[in-house]
């Protein structure tokens, strides 16, 4: 069986996910304590869709690795039949999850593909969706034991798919304090600590469901009344872009090795702890910058467009996952190209930058190569739902652009 993390508890909890993330808008704008800004949540959505393509196209060693070890090497001493398998995997899995997210705060080629989860620094239920691209180069090695020892494919899928939907909810601000809870389970009291940057509270709080892994190693910090959390990441992303936000800290690794003059340290900075730079590449910084949020102002054709692309690029991206069996590899492949490409425009428009016509040729080339040349399969729903959205985006720029272009006209006549 090939075992990945393609579970059908994820792809059904999608739709729940955003009917709880237009719930937690709704009740924080009715409280007066609104947590979402629409570029901020947009980059969340965007980089959570694209998240999913590097699974649906199985990319890495995850599954042959463990169908190796399931066929030759595994003890088979669990039986996928006894309740006991499950428990045991339940919480393996979750103390495993443990110290995978340990270890990819303290060591930093480790942190390049997870501090995409952390940048955003608002934190609502849309944070929860900002899953790494990358983290299928070797997040999977922490949970080999598990493999090894027996426990079955379909017990592993569906414990990792459980684990996973739990941690969705505590990435809330609506929910305080929840008593004796908070000593056993992961909440979104003790899990916005974790998200935090200050120093007080930072490399914190790393267990999945359970907090009694941080309680019993160390690594347990509650929040002080005293000092209100700063959400984001040390080294602030400073942008929009799905792609830079995977590749950020994977780029500062690699110019600091090049910069550097010493050998050994152009090798350290892979493996090193994440804080840590060669003394001739720190660069000197703001205490300014640690509270300012990155919000470029822009104008409103700039949020409506944004706002539209946003509920198509959940459209297509979430039915793809149920008609993934429509699709051969390639053409999931040239979707998520397009879906790649659409929000990373897009989010050059949310950072000022006028991306529009590169927007309306990427449109009219995307629903040209379906409608016409089948680059896709264009009877599938995904398609169809794609194709609108190269349509939609095509007629709205060309509308902007005829009502910019009047505006101007009548500025210039007055």
């Amino acid at each position: 069986m090939v075992i990945t993390d393609k579970s059908l508890v994820i792809t059904f909890a999608i739709p729940v996910f955003f009917l709880l993330i237009l719930i937690e808008y709704i009740y924080g704008r009715y409280v007066g304590k609104n947590t979402y800004r629409l570029n901020d949540t947009f980059t969340s959505i965007s980089i959570g869709m694209i998240s999913r393509y590097p699974t649906m196209l199985n990319l890495g060693f995850q599954s042959a690795v463990f169908i190796y070890i399931s066929s030759n090497l595994n003890l088979n001493m669990l039986s996928n039949l006894n309740p006991a398998t499950w428990i045991l995997a339940f919480l393996m899995y979750d103390l495993s999850y443990y110290w995978m997210h340990r270890m990819h705060h303290e060591i930093k080629v480790l942190w390049a593909t997870h501090s995409v989860h952390h940048h955003g620094e608002d934190f609502n239920l849309s944070t929860a969706l900002r899953q790494t691209s990358t983290g299928w180069l070797w997040k999977w090695v922490f949970y080999l034991p598990m493999i090894l020892i027996g426990i079955p494919g379909e017990v592993f899928v569906t414990v990792a798919g459980v684990n996973l939907v739990y941690q969705f909810w505590v990435h809330t601000k609506h929910i305080g304090h929840l008593g004796f809870l908070e000593k056993i389970f992961i909440t979104p009291m003790n899990h916005g600590i974790h998200h935090a940057k200050n120093k007080e509270y930072i490399d914190a709080n790393y267990g999945g469901v359970f907090i009694i892994w941080d309680r019993m190693f160390g690594t347990y910090t509650p929040e002080h009344p005293d000092i209100k959390p700063v959400y984001g990441t040390v080294s602030a992303l400073k942008s929009w872009n799905p792609i830079w936000a995977n590749f950020q800290v994977f780029s500062t690794m690699f110019n600091d090795s090049v910069k550097t003059k010493k050998w050994s340290d152009k090798v350290k900075v892979w493996f090193s702890k994440t804080y840590w730079r060669p003394d001739d590449c720190v660069e000197e910084k703001d205490s300014k910058d640690f509270y300012d949020k990155f919000n470029p102002v822009v104008t409103a054709d700039v949020q409506i467009f944004s706002f539209f692309q946003m509920i198509f690029t959940i459209a297509v991206s979430g039915s793809v996952l149920f008609f993934i069996s429509e699709y051969t590899k390639t053409e999931i492949a040239i979707i998520g190209i397009f879906i790649i490409s659409l929000t990373t425009l897009t989010s050059m428009l949310l950072q000022s930058h006028n991306a529009y016509i590169a927007l309306f040729l990427l449109s009219l080339l995307g629903a040209v190569g379906i409608t016409s040349f089948e680059i896709i399969n264009y009877e599938v729903l995904s398609s169809k739902l794609l194709v609108a959205q190269f349509v939609i985006s095509a007629f709205a720029i060309a509308v902007i652009a005829v009502y910019k272009r009047l505006f101007e006209s009548k500025l210039v006549n007055a």
